[in-house]
Formats: C-alpha cells, structure tokens, sequence
C-alpha cells in the first residue's frame, strides 16, 4: 500500500509544483508588462556614426525628444549586426535606409516605416577619367562595394536592374572598406565604386570620381526617401503613443537639419556622434534632402521593392503591395498636414557657405600629410 501511495503522492507534488511555477511565471509576465508601460516615455534610439543621421543627433541635442515627453538613450551599433540589435529589442527605433530593411521585413522582420527623413545619400561614381559615363557603360565592369548586402551595394543592384543589367551575371562585386574604395580606384582594381554619404562627397572633392548615378540628382531617385523612420513592430504594439512621439521628433529634427544644415554638421561632430570634420560633414549633409515626409516615405516603400523586385533581390513570388502594405505603418498624430504646420528655428551661421566645396578642397590640401601633387604646390607656396 506505502507503494502505491509513494507514485501517487510525487504525482501530486509535481502537478503542484507545475501549478506554482506557472502562476509565478503568469505574475512576473504581469509585472513586467506593467513595467513596461510605466517606463513607455522611455525609448533607446539606435545609430552607427552616419553623416545622415543628423536628424537623431539633433533631437537629442535640442531637446525635441524632451519636447514629445520621452527620455531618450541613444544605442550604439555597427553596420553587421544593426539588423539583428533592432529585431532582437536591443533598441526601438531609428532612422534608416528603406532598401536596407525591406529584405529583412519581406523575411518576417517585425519592424516598421513611419516618416520619410531625407532623399539621396547613395551613388554609384566611375574614375573621372573613365569611358563609363552612364549605367549601360557598366556592363561587364567591376564595381567596388563597401560590404555585399550594404546600402551602395543595394542601390547599384537596383539601377543596374532598371538599365536592364543582370547584377548576378554582369557585374563583378568587389569588396572594400569605405574608406579605400577610392584607392581602389586609383589602383585599377575597380571600374566603378558604389559608396554612401561622406565617402562620395570626399571622391568628388579629391577629384577622383565623377558620378554615374546620383540618388540626390537623377529620376526617379531623386524624389524617393532612402531613408525613413523604422520602429521594432514589438514596440510599436506595447507603446504606440511612445512610436509616434518618437517620430514626430525624428521628423522636426530632419526638418530642423534641412534648415541649418552646417549647424548640424557642426553638432554631429562637437558631439562626437561621427568622425568626421565640420567642413567635410557640412558638405555631405547639403548634398542630402532633409523634407520629411509620410506619404513619401510610403511611396518610397512600394517603389523601391518594385526595383528590388526586379534586380532580383526580393523573392519572385513577393507581392510588392502586400510587403509594401506591411512594411509601413500610419501613426495617430504623424501626418503630412502635421509636418506643415511645423515651425523649426533658423540659426546664425547654420547655413552652407556658397564657397562650400572650394572651402573643403583646400581644407583638404592644407591638411594633406603624405607625398601628392597638392603637398607639392603647397610647399611651393610657401618657399615663394
């Protein structure tokens, strides 16, 4: 009988451990989401150090968070892994290249659009003394790229795509640090380079490139948002007041940007947000269109997966609405009527000098450590 009773009783023992363990589990649930909604004017704000991300910068250093009622900490990330920290709740929100995501999103990323923040930050540039001159003269060619799968690599794949240019077949990708993609220029282990803001503006100024295809100039990118806010769909769901005051500020602060444009380059790097220099930076932010938008940034969307869509970068059974209808989300109190009734202050010396890139150049040449030709006129200048 003691053995039969034994069974039965660790039985009943179990099933009232199992019984605790599940209701503790059920209250800290309770707990945490209550947390959760307490702390809901708290939001962590992801960057990597971009010169386009002028706007996250602003807001935190003019108070336009503070201004939305919400304590901001901003996330630190790199380019490897910015991706898996935003799907994994390692921050909530933060503007970014809308190529870059829609690939991620069409493979069940939880994330979403919610304002457009700027137009054209990406381009594709040939040696300035190259045949190429325009897209169909990349056939064949080697195009440098700053990482496979990065955001000058994406675009290219799309302009090649639109010029009927298999990207796969007809191109070979060829992958070097941002920061010597102009030195494989120089050596002739590229054709062409595909780069992002401010390594275009620093080729260009070098006078090592000219562009072939120019996000900020040429149809129909030049009127469509590379860059728009995106929120962690986790997020969104628990705190949809918090996700619309976030990107409200994010908005006013590219508005902000577009207004005083060497001001916020000066900040972004005061602050210490990038490595850069005033001059170079303030040249990089006044290639960019900082006119927020939401229903720019929901064109946008649909526009650019269509082309991605078409280079092949997207599944062939993808519906462009649907992932597009997915990917982008209205928030109560972001609007294209609110964004024009915001006023954003005009401060002295916040605009770009028109001497601009003549200013850069001989910054530049002044600051030239190693053996050139612009060492050598300036040694020149100085014995005369």
């Amino acid at each position: 009988m003691a053995l039969f009773l034994k069974p039965l009783f660790e039985m009943k023992l179990i099933k009232l451990l199992t019984f605790l363990t599940l209701t503790a589990v059920s209250l800290a649930g309770c707990k945490k989401n209550s947390g959760a909604a307490d702390s809901s004017n708290k939001i962590r704000v992801g960057y990597i150090g971009l010169t386009c991300e002028a706007p996250i910068f602003t807001a935190v250093e003019k108070g336009f968070f503070k201004e939305e009622g919400l304590e901001v900490s901003l996330v630190k990330c790199e380019w490897a892994n910015y991706k898996d920290v935003l799907a994994l709740g390692g921050f909530d929100i933060t503007h970014h290249l809308v190529m870059y995501f829609l690939k991620p999103i069409e493979q069940g990323l939880d994330v979403k659009f919610t304002g457009g923040i700027h137009r054209g930050c990406l381009r594709v540039q040939a040696g300035v003394n190259s045949s190429i001159s325009k897209i169909q003269d990349l056939r064949g060619k080697r195009i440098g790229v700053p990482g496979m799968g990065t955001p000058p690599f994406i675009f290219a794949n799309r302009v090649l795509g639109a010029n009927g240019i298999d990207p796969g077949k007809e191109i070979t990708w060829r992958v070097f640090p941002a920061g010597e993609l102009g030195l494989a220029l120089d050596k002739g282990e590229v054709d062409a380079v595909a780069d992002s803001e401010p390594i275009g503006s620093l080729l260009l100024a070098q006078g090592k490139v000219k562009n072939v295809a120019d996000q900020a100039k040429d149809p129909p990118y030049k009127d469509e948002y590379c860059c728009a806010v995106i929120v962690s769909g986790k997020f969104l769901a628990a705190n949809p007041k918090a996700a619309a005051a976030a990107t409200r500020a994010l908005l006013k602060a590219a508005k902000w940007v577009e207004e005083n444009p060497a001001a916020a380059a000066r900040l972004s790097v005061e602050k210490k947000y990038l490595a850069s220099n005033p001059e170079l930076n303030t040249v990089a932010i006044s290639h960019l269109r900082y006119v927020p938008s939401v229903s720019g940034a929901d064109e946008a969307v649909k526009s650019a997966a269509a082309e991605m869509k078409t280079a092949g970068m997207l599944s062939p059974s993808t519906n462009v609405a649907e992932l597009a209808k997915r990917a982008f989300v209205h928030l109560d109190g972001v609007s294209d009527e609110w964004l024009n009734s915001v006023q954003v202050e005009r401060v002295a010396g916040g605009q770009v000098p028109p001497d601009q890139d003549i200013r850069l150049f001989a910054e530049m040449i002044l600051s030239d450590t190693g053996d050139s030709c612009c060492k050598a006129r300036k040694s020149l200048a100085a014995k005369q």
